[in-house]
């Protein structure tokens, strides 16, 4: 068991401890234990499991469950810890909430503005991969600077002797990235081979990399197989294809110009999939102000032990930082024995399994979303069309959308359980796509500036009934549209979660893809439920 405590905000490897609220690291489960005691540890697992690649890829990981949530690979284990004692941890006040990673690209601080700015942002369905930090270009609403490229500087590799190793000016702008991940994984890279690294307890702790369970690393044929339709194989392939070219155009040139850093042992392309998939799993990262909001992302930082917890929805514990510690607060009474969770954000399923590897399975995830591609509601409204001329004036209702950025050719609608995340996307696309041709004219020579007041939070799920019935009636119809890039209808996959027998002979990776799938067409099969426009009145 491990007991509450704090941790030094030395830690912090010289950056400021203001993450952003309620994202936190994912890592192995802890027990609860007595209120605030520190933490005492050392190190009982062999050091320099991290670069082991062996195991059954396809097998459940490690202290896996029905969430997939993994500890440690045997080449990796939990420090002893000071036995709990005590009935529990109970809610602790002071600090604000820490963050963790820059993976809150759908989930936000924890509030709603915050949750829908981040789904603008990534323009929908993004690929939410923190280390590719790759924003779609669907207008200026989505649109974000490339990340920021930091150089090395004086925190760059260590020499053999432990002392920095100054990077020049020239080689500092070398370094820079689509992602600004450069830095931190070539130090990474050059302390997993150094003998005498200070780290290698901290990488003793890590999961065995060869048995990363992202969907990076399953076979192409499967991802496409069992994801169909969840919007993550194409999120993998543009995340692998990112991370190939800044290894060969970035990364390998200057590790080759420096051999006296970096051996051969990790000139690696795949070594280098596997620290991406681990940073962007476990790192932390300074959130941006709110006036900082189209400023490049801070870059990601390693928290050795404050990224031990596994997520959960529910969670009972939340990271919080002060001026000389993070602490981790439990936010209800957690009985002694009891693991403790963190919370990496408000994440969908589909989120949690790219970016961890892992789901919750239905219904726990609360935070779970379906996305409708914008540019299916296009089609839908074209299918709706008669004559050319109706079409053309679909394509120009479109167009004047796209001007006023709320909608792009690669963003996405986002329906939660209970609320429509992109509220004001919606409302607008569906109000310009349905209405009368005069009025579209009126705005148009508005430049869309006309009266679209309306009370935030409106479009609750249990209010699109309300909905005018030409508005339900694309909607659902984008609905139908969406269903049909599944490879399978929700009652075989309701069939398959119903009979334990089967469900239990099921590969790990066949169950959380289930879940991913099941948790999207459940929230699409309400939405189908609320707009039967024959079933309500027209406002």
């Amino acid at each position: 068991m491990f007991s509450v405590g704090t941790i030094p905000a030395s830690a912090n490897t010289g950056r400021s401890a203001a993450w952003t609220p309620k994202q936190a690291p994912r890592g192995s489960g802890a027990g609860a234990g007595p209120e605030t005691p520190e933490v005492a540890a050392r190190s009982t697992g062999p050091p320099g499991g991290a670069l082991s690649d062996h195991g059954d890829p396809d097998e459940a990981p490690t202290g896996g469950g029905a969430c997939g949530r993994r500890r440690p690979g045997s080449c990796g284990r939990f420090p002893e810890l000071v036995p709990a004692g005590g009935a529990g941890a109970e809610s602790q006040g002071g600090g604000q909430p820490a963050g963790h990673g820059g993976r809150l690209r759908h989930g936000g601080p924890g509030e709603r503005a915050g949750r829908r700015a981040a789904v603008r942002g990534t323009a929908g369905r993004a690929p939410v991969a923190a280390h590719l930090l790759h924003w779609r270009p669907a207008g200026a609403r989505w649109a974000r600077r490339r990340a920021r490229a930091l150089g090395l500087g004086g925190a760059g590799p260590r020499g053999r002797a432990g002392a920095l190793t100054p990077v020049s000016p020239s080689e500092r702008g070398a370094l820079q990235s689509q992602s600004g991940w450069v830095p931190l994984l070539l130090a990474l890279l050059h302390e997993l081979q150094a003998p005498a690294s200070r780290w290698r307890p901290y990488f003793a702790l890590w999961p065995e990399l060869g048995r990363l369970e992202h969907p990076m690393f399953w076979p192409e044929e499967q991802r496409r197989c069992l994801l169909q339709g969840t919007g993550v194989p194409e999120a993998v392939e543009k995340d692998l294809a990112n991370i190939r070219s800044e290894y060969h155009s970035i990364v390998l040139p200057f590790m080759e110009a420096h051999p006296d850093l970096f051996s051969l042992r990790v000139r690696s392309l795949e070594l280098y999939h596997q620290l991406v998939a681990l940073v962007m799993a476990y790192s932390f990262q300074e959130p941006l102000e709110e006036e900082e909001d189209e400023k490049e992302p801070n870059s990601p930082v390693m928290v050795p032990a404050a990224d031990i917890l596994n997520h959960l929805a529910n969670h009972n514990a939340n990271l919080e930082y002060s001026a000389n510690c993070l602490r981790m607060v439990a936010t209800q009474p957690i009985p002694k024995g009891h693991e403790i969770f963190n919370t990496y954000g408000q994440m969908a399923n589909w989120q949690l399994i790219h970016m961890y590897g892992f789901v919750e399975p239905y219904p726990d995830n609360t935070d779970d979303t379906a996305d409708i591609q914008m540019v299916t509601v296009r089609e839908a409204a074209l299918q709706g069309t008669k004559t050319e001329a109706e079409r053309l004036l679909a394509y120009e209702r479109w167009d004047f959308l796209c001007k006023l950025e709320m909608v792009g050719e690669e963003g996405a609608f986002v329906i939660g359980r209970e609320e429509v995340l992109t509220e004001e996307e919606l409302i607008t696309t569906l109000k310009v796509l349905c209405m009368p041709a005069e009025e579209f004219r009126e705005l148009k020579d508005q430049d869309g500036g006309g009266d679209n007041k309306r009370e935030e939070g409106s479009l609750t799920i249990t209010n699109i009934p309300k909905l005018k019935a030409s508005w339900r009636q694309l909607l659902r119809n984008s609905v139908l549209l969406t269903l049909q890039t599944y490879a399978t209808d929700l009652k075989t996959d309701q069939d398959l979660l119903s009979n334990k027998e089967v469900y239990a002979q099921l590969s790990w990776r066949e169950q959380q893809a289930l879940q991913v799938r099941y948790g999207q067409k459940m929230i699409l099969h309400q939405l189908l439920e609320l707009t039967q426009v024959g079933s309500f009145p027209v406002p």
